[in-house]
C-alpha cells in the first residue's frame, strides 16, 4: 500500500511539473551556461521571462554580466541596458543581441537617444568588453563585461524584446509587461528592485492634458468667439462663453505646462528642445491673452482696433504653435497610433466645421451690408 502512494504521489508530481510553462518554472538559480560560467549574483527580473547574473570586481570596477531571455523565437531581439538618466528608454546605454541574416546569434552595444532608435552600433558612455550572444533552448543570451565608473555600481536598468522583420528591427509592444521592464541594479550588495511606470504616466498625463486644452479647447474657444457674435441672438452670450472656453483651456494648459516641467526635472540628460521652446512660447502667449481680456477697451475706444489686432494675432499664432507641438509630444511619446489618429481627425472636424461656419458668417454679413445699403438708398430716395 504504501509504495503504490508513493508511486501516485510522485506521478501527481511529475504531471504538475508537465502542466507549468516552462518561463514560469524557470528561475536564475541552479541554471547552468554552455561555458560553464559561474555567476555569484543573480535576479529574477519581474517580467518578460527574463533573468540577470553577474560578477562584481570592486577592486577595479567592472562586472562580468550575462542577461538571459527565456522563450525566445529565432526572429526575436532582446536588450538590456543600464540608464543612470531614470527607468526609462531614452537615455539607455544597451546591449542587443540577435541573430543576423545568417541566423547567428550576434550582440552591440547601441544608445537608445530618442523613442525612435536607430538600434545601430555605437559606443556607450561606459566601456563593454567580452560582448558575445548565444542561443540555445529558447534561452536568448548576452554576456559582456561593463568597466562601470562609481556612479553606475547602484543604477537604473532597463530590459526589453521585440520581433524582426528580417534584418529590420520592429517596434517593441506597449502591453503591462514591456511597460514595467525598468527597475534598479546594486551591482556591489546584489540588490535589484522593480521599477514603476510613473514616468510613463506622467508624459501620458502631461499629453492629455495639453492636448485637451491647447489642441481642442483653445481652437474651440476662438470659433465661439469668430461665429457666434454673428448671430444677434448670441450676443453678449457668445463673448462669455468664449472667455469660459479659453480659461478653462489655460488652466488645463497651465496643469499639462507643469507636467512638462516636473518631466524635464525628472529628466535631466534628456531634452527636446523643440518641444520645450515652443510649449514656453505658448505658455507666455497665453498669459498674454489672460491680461488682454482684463485690459480689454470698450468697443467704441480709440484703441480698440489695436487691440483687436493683437488679440487676434497672438490667438491665432497660439493655435498654430498648439498644434504643431502636439505632434511634437506624438513623435516624442509614442503612443499607440489610434490616438494620433484620433487627434487628427478632430482637427479635421473643427477645420470643416469651421469653414463651412465661415461661408455661412459671411452670407449672414454680406447680407446685412446689402439689406444697410438698400435702406439708404430708400431714404435717400425718400
Amino acid at each position: 500500500m504504501d509504495k503504490s502512494w508513493t508511486t501516485v504521489f510522485f506521478s501527481c508530481v511529475l504531471l504538475l511539473s508537465l502542466c507549468v510553462p516552462p518561463s514560469l518554472a524557470q528561475t536564475c538559480r541552479g541554471h547552468t551556461f554552455s561555458s560553464n560560467q559561474v555567476f555569484t549574483a543573480c535576479s529574477n527580473l519581474p517580467v518578460l521571462s527574463s533573468f540577470l547574473y553577474w560578477n562584481y570586481y570592486p577592486s577595479n570596477l567592472t562586472a562580468d554580466i550575462a542577461f538571459r531571455k527565456a522563450g525566445a523565437s529565432t526572429n526575436t531581439w532582446v536588450a538590456w541596458a543600464l540608464n543612470p538618466s531614470g527607468q526609462q528608454m531614452v537615455g539607455s546605454q544597451a546591449i542587443l543581441a540577435f541573430h543576423n541574416s545568417s541566423g547567428v546569434p550576434t550582440a552591440y552595444t547601441t544608445p537608445i537617444t530618442s523613442f525612435s532608435p536607430s538600434m545601430q552600433p555605437g559606443n556607450l558612455s561606459f566601456r563593454v568588453s567580452n560582448l558575445k550572444a548565444e542561443y540555445s533552448n529558447g534561452d536568448m543570451i548576452l554576456f559582456a563585461t561593463l568597466h562601470l565608473t562609481s556612479s553606475l555600481i547602484s543604477t537604473n536598468q532597463v530590459w526589453q524584446e521585440g520581433s524582426m522583420s528580417g534584418t529590420s528591427f520592429n517596434s517593441h509592444a506597449m502591453d503591462s509587461e514591456n511597460s514595467a521592464s525598468v527597475g534598479t541594479i546594486n551591482f556591489e550588495t546584489g540588490a535589484t528592485v522593480a521599477g514603476s511606470v510613473g514616468t510613463s504616466t506622467k508624459k501620458n498625463v502631461h499629453g492629455a492634458l495639453n492636448a485637451v486644452s491647447w489642441g481642442v479647447l483653445m481652437p474651440m474657444g476662438i470659433m465661439m468667439a469668430r461665429y457666434l457674435k454673428v448671430f444677434k441672438v448670441a450676443n453678449p452670450a457668445w463673448f462669455y462663453l468664449h472667455a469660459a472656453c479659453q480659461s478653462s483651456a489655460y488652466i488645463i494648459g497651465v496643469a499639462g505646462w507643469g507636467t512638462g516641467l516636473k518631466l524635464g526635472s525628472d529628466s535631466p540628460g534628456i531634452k527636446y528642445t523643440k518641444h520645450r521652446n515652443i510649449g514656453i512660447t505658448l505658455f507666455c502667449f497665453a498669459t498674454l491673452q489672460v491680461f488682454a481680456l482684463l485690459l480689454r477697451p470698450k468697443p467704441d475706444h480709440k484703441y480698440r482696433l489695436y487691440w483687436n489686432i493683437y488679440h487676434h494675432s497672438i490667438g491665432y499664432a497660439t493655435i498654430i504653435l498648439s498644434i504643431i507641438n502636439i505632434y511634437e509630444g506624438f513623435d516624442i511619446l509614442d503612443p499607440e497610433k489610434k490616438w494620433k489618429k484620433i487627434y487628427t481627425g478632430i482637427i479635421i472636424f473643427l477645420g470643416a466645421l469651421a469653414a463651412l461656419l465661415e461661408v455661412i458668417t459671411w452670407i449672414i454679413v454680406l447680407r446685412r451690408t446689402k439689406a444697410v445699403t438698400s435702406n439708404k438708398h430708400v431714404n435717400g430716395s425718400a
